[in-house]
């Protein structure tokens, strides 16, 4: 198969190398445990400079203490802190969580919004968090974008841009609506599994024979 010359050329191959890698719906492939949207909000906000495993082991103490945005909006912070200590930052998340919990009573009567509009206003929540609760929580349109994607659509020369709004803006176009969560993930597993930080397994990626970057890390070594 030719060579793709254009980063919407690789983002297609992209797309389709990775999906027989990870196959699966953005649900399937979604590391955090979850039962609902609200969970899933809440487990985001925990994912933060945290891995999934971490999460996913002090969420349930978590929902079973607050199992609804009413429960946890009304939640003792030291005991929220307490719960989620753990997966660093706990302070901070927890303001996170607590205020996300309120606005979700006060603004959209304990429901949790669609609308990225209204995701962007609620505490804790920027467009990350937003993007995977729409497509993983409510099989809506959106594409994360964390530290992987980022990395790995910088080495794919899929775009220039470093910030991850520009980054989100730019890859849109580039994959069809309904999979753009699923890309994101699958571009998230394949940073953790294959394509790291620091020393890239370019002999064993599926993406190598056109990626830009493949081979260069063996030459120039770690940095």
């Amino acid at each position: 198969m030719a060579r793709p010359r254009t980063p919407a050329g690789r983002a297609r191959r992209t797309l389709d190398l990775l999906t027989e890698e990870y196959p699966g719906s953005a649900v399937d492939l979604c590391e955090l445990d979850h039962r609902n949207a609200f969970e899933l909000v809440a487990a985001t906000i925990l994912s933060a400079q945290c891995t999934d495993a971490r999460v996913n082991m002090v969420t349930p103490v978590l929902f079973a203490r607050y199992p609804t945005p009413e429960d946890l909006a009304h939640a003792s912070p030291a005991d929220v802190e307490e719960i989620i200590h753990s997966t660093g930052f706990f302070k901070n998340k927890t303001k996170s969580l607590i205020g996300m919990a309120n606005a979700l009573v006060d603004r959209f009567d304990g429901d949790v919004p669609t609308a990225m509009s209204d995701w962007v206003t609620v505490p804790g929540v920027g467009r990350k968090t937003a993007n995977v609760v729409r497509s993983v929580g409510q099989g809506l349109p959106g594409l994360p974008v964390d530290t992987h994607v980022l990395r790995v659509s910088a080495r794919l020369g899929l775009t220039t841009e470093t910030d991850p709004v520009k980054v989100e803006m730019a890859l849109n176009p580039m994959v069809p609506a309904s999979e753009r969560g699923a890309f994101s993930l699958r571009m998230i597993l394949h940073g953790r599994r294959t394509c790291s930080a620091r020393k890239p397994a370019c002999d064993r990626c599926r993406l190598a024979e056109f990626c830009p970057s493949a081979g260069i890390f063996e030459t120039l070594g770690p940095k």
